[in-house]
This record gives C-alpha cells, structure tokens and sequence, in this order.
C-alpha cells in the first residue's frame, strides 16, 4: 500500500467526515508552484492551498522573514505585550486601505474570524443588526459566516437556525439569467417586506466571488450599493479574503470599480502560507468598538505579521499586480484557443480579472446547462496527470484557477497542457 493510500485510510478513522478533502494525495514538501505527495509524486500547484499562495509555496523572502521572528519569540498574545511586526503591518496595510482618509487595521487567525468581527464592528458603529449578503457569496464556515454564505449545502445543512437578521440578494451573473437590475428589485422588494434601511448595519460582498464561482460583481452593482449606503447610513464591507493581495491584478479586487468600502476582510495570501487574518477599516468605524471588544489570543501571531510584511515587499519588488495580469491573460488566451476545440468538453463562461481566472463545463456545446459529474471527472483526471485543481460555482461546474503569481512560464504552461488533456472528450 502507497502511503497515500495508507494515510486515506487512517484519515477515515481519525478525522470527522465534515472534513473533508479535494484530493486523494498527502502533501509531503512544495516549492514555489510545486508540490510533491508523500509517495515522492510531483504536482503542479493551481490550487494554491485554496488562493492563499500567490506568492508560492515558501518563498525564501516569507520563509526568512518568519525564521527572524522565530528566533525573538513566537508569541505574547498582542493584548498583554505589543510587539513591532502587528503595528508596522498595520501601518503598511493602513497605507494601501482601498479608500480615502485615515484607517486603521486589527488582525485575527482566520478569515471567517474577520467577517464575523467586521459584522461586529459594522453593527457597533451604526447601532443596528441586519446584514445584506449575495446568493453565491462565501463568508466562511462558522455559524454566523454560515448565514451570510449563499449555499445551503454543505455549509448549512442541518446546523439548525442561522443567526437572525441577515438576507440575501440575488448575485448578477449575466448567463445565468440574473442581471444587475434584478439584484436592486429584489433589494427594493426586501426593503419593503422585510427589513428598513434604517435596521441594516451592512452590505457584505465579495468583489469577485469565490467559492461562488469567480463571479466578478458587476462596477454598476458596486456604485449602487455605495450610493444607497451614503443615503441610509449602511456601511460597505468588502471580503477581500479570496481576491486581496495582488491576485486580481490590483492589491485589492474592490479598486477595479473604483468603489471605496467602509470596512475590507483579508487572509489567505496575506502572510503567504501563515494564518493571519484582520479587518481594515475607517479609522472612526473602527474606534467604535470598546476597548478589548476585539482581538484573539492568537490574532496578529507575529511570525504571521512577519511573514506578511515580507509578502508585501515580494508583492512590490517581484511586480505581482502586472504579473498577475500576463498571468491572467496567458490562462485566457490558452482557453480560449481550447474551447474551439471538438475534442475538447463544452467549456465556456471564460471570466476573472488578473490571475483569478475560472471557466465553466457545460453538457451542450453553446448551451449554458452546468454539468457538475464532467467537472468532477476533469479534476480528478487531472489530478492523475500530476496538477492539483478546484472545482467551485453554485452548480459545481465552475473550475478556478489559482496558481501562483510566481509560477514560471513553463510550469504555467505545463499545467495548461495538463487541463486540456483532462478536458478531453475521450482523455
């Protein structure tokens, strides 16, 4: 028996079926876009430990810059004793908050921990409780992340009540026959059958979803959202957690629209591989939290913030924004020239700024009718073929695309060539 195999197996005894897990392959090492399984079998990376790596498995930058720390300390808890490496992340962060005037940042471990705390500090600065989420949206998998998230299952099935006072709009996604001027009928029917604005603490959104399916939200959308919060007094929360950090092109995936949030939720890439989450926000929201309303023993870990502030110099040195783009672009193109293809699966929906790109399998050529049991087979055929690769989308169709931003063009392209033929009619 390999020992995958036998890990498998003891997975099944040891660990709750409510974990569950993508692939068939225990990770042993990984470097940069690569990652080899515990049997010595090397996979390129377009997963990215579900968007957290766009700087790479490892980078020798990230990795120095928390050895550094290591040897100080590991911990202290930042509400008994500060320490340097959270005030100057904070500082840098504050500096590239997507929106004008002063701003401030506290940080946690995880990105639902984030969520849940911005919806905290939305509803202690505005003094109300609703919150206005998206069907497709990811918040995360607690209990209040689960409310706010758009898809029953598995996220909330059979957990019971979700918290009170959150509704969901219709996310606009154009093929699925779902357009902008919906969302804000349906805003204007909640608004007088089910909550006044004057009760709604927030809107929450992603600007690409994640999880969802790489649907961008459309600017129009976004404008409005902002106008409606300016005229009733709501704040903008923009999860960032997935699109944040240079993945989109831009640091932040709400700057394509050129709409400034109150409140931004990030994690994943922003430590490169080490759980680190926080909330950036308008420095007078976020004075409206009492003194030790917020924070967490392991909120801010400082060889997390370490780690972060070297992602930040990679990000600027290396020119990961632009990278981002040909990176993107390299994707689309190759897709492109792939769904021309007759014996290649019915594929289309091609979508996502900068390098957060995603595709759809249909059951039609030109139809849009999802087919969720050919996805699962393109992942796990390719999967065989040594690239590792996520699914996601309302309908299980969608297939995202994360690699590094500091993938070679030749690993890059490698794994293309691995997609195609995973895409095959008869592989």
């Amino acid at each position: 028996m390999s020992r995958n195999a036998d890990l498998l197996a003891r997975r099944t005894k040891a660990v709750p079926r409510g974990v569950a897990h993508a692939t068939a392959i225990y990770a042993d090492r990984a470097d940069n876009s690569l990652l080899w399984d515990v049997d010595g079998r090397r996979y390129i990376d377009f997963a990215g430990g579900i968007a957290v790596l766009n700087t790479g498995h490892r980078h020798p930058r990230v990795m120095a810059a928390a050895a550094a720390q290591m040897e100080r300390f590991t911990h202290s808890a930042f509400q008994v004793a500060a320490y340097e490496p959270y005030v100057a992340l904070a500082e840098r962060l504050n500096a590239l908050a997507p929106f004008s005037g002063p701003a401030k940042t506290v940080f946690f471990t995880t990105g639902a921990e984030a969520v849940e705390n911005a919806v905290k500090i939305a509803r202690v600065a505005t003094g109300r409780s609703g919150v206005i989420a998206f069907t497709g949206a990811f918040h995360g998998r607690t209990l209040m992340t689960s409310a706010l998230t758009g898809k029953v299952n598995p996220y909330k099935k059979d957990a019971g009540p979700m918290p009170p006072e959150v509704w969901h709009l219709p996310f606009p996604i154009p093929h699925h026959g779902i357009t902008v001027a919906d969302t804000l009928k349906a805003l204007d029917f909640l608004f007088r059958a089910d909550v006044e604005p004057e009760r709604v603490a927030a809107f929450i959104l992603e600007p690409v979803q994640g999880e969802g399916g790489f649907n961008p939200a459309p600017p129009e959308l976004l404008r409005d959202l902002r106008r409606l919060c300016d005229a009733h007094g709501i704040l903008l929360i923009a999860d960032e957690v997935q699109a944040g950090f240079g993945r989109t092109g831009r640091m932040f995936g709400i700057e394509h629209a050129g709409v400034e949030p109150d409140l931004v939720t990030i994690a994943k890439s922003l430590a490169g591989g080490f759980p680190l989450s926080g909330v950036i926000g308008r420095a007078a929201i976020m004075d409206k939290v009492a003194p030790g309303g917020l924070g967490g023993t392991y909120g801010g870990n400082p060889m997390a913030c370490a780690a972060a502030l070297a992602v930040l110099d990679v990000i600027e040195e290396e020119g990961l924004l632009a990278r981002a783009d040909a990176i993107g672009g390299r994707i689309k193109a190759r897709l492109e020239s792939v769904r021309e293809r007759n014996d290649i699966l019915p594929i289309g929906a091609i979508r996502g700024p900068g390098a957060m790109v995603a595709f759809e399998i249909f059951k039609e050529r030109g139809g849009v009718d999802p087919d969720a049991d050919a996805t699962r087979q393109v992942t796990a055929r390719a999967l065989d073929l040594g690239l590792v690769l996520l699914s996601c989308g309302v309908h299980g169709n969608v297939i995202r695309i994360l690699a590094p931003l500091t993938i070679p063009d030749a690993e890059l392209d490698a794994g293309l060539d691995i997609l195609a033929r995973a895409l095959a009619v008869t592989p």
